[in-house]
């Protein structure tokens, strides 16, 4: 089975959390080196609300990012602490989204949407997607 590396998905998780906490010390910083001038208090507000945006995407996006791991019969969802399987009639649809290099899942019987990296940047699953394709197992039927 076949699985994105752990650094490139921990990267695309944790990228918005830290790129937050860093422009909230920023904004820290400079409130409390210029934090008596006009211009270091509006620039500390900026960084403040910049972090603040950049923390809520986080907060929004994280849980839905996941390590999946396929093989040619099924897949494998991969928390901290369990794992689940899942044969290919299971899921109900699978789409490439190209500008962020994810995929995107639906599986039968779960709310939501699941995004997962694929394992190298220019490879297929499998040679499913070979154009960047939608698969729907609907259509299928």
């Amino acid at each position: 089975m076949k699985e994105a590396s752990p650094v490139k998905f921990y990267f695309a998780k944790y990228f918005f959390l830290a790129f937050g906490v860093l422009q909230l010390l920023i904004s820290g910083l400079l409130f409390i080196r210029q934090g008596h001038l006009p211009k270091g208090q509006f620039a500390a507000f900026v960084f403040f609300t910049l972090g603040l945006v950049f923390v809520s995407v986080f907060l929004l996006i994280a849980t839905k990012i996941k390590r999946v791991a396929v093989g040619k019969k099924k897949l494998a969802i991969i928390d901290s602490y369990r794992t689940e399987c899942y044969e290919w009639p299971d899921i109900k649809s699978i789409q490439f989204v190209p500008y962020f290099n994810l995929y995107r899942m639906k599986v039968r019987g779960r709310k939501g949407k699941i995004y997962f990296l694929p394992n190298q940047s220019t490879e297929a699953i499998y040679g499913l997607f070979p154009s960047g394709g939608f698969i729907d197992q609907k259509q299928n039927k």
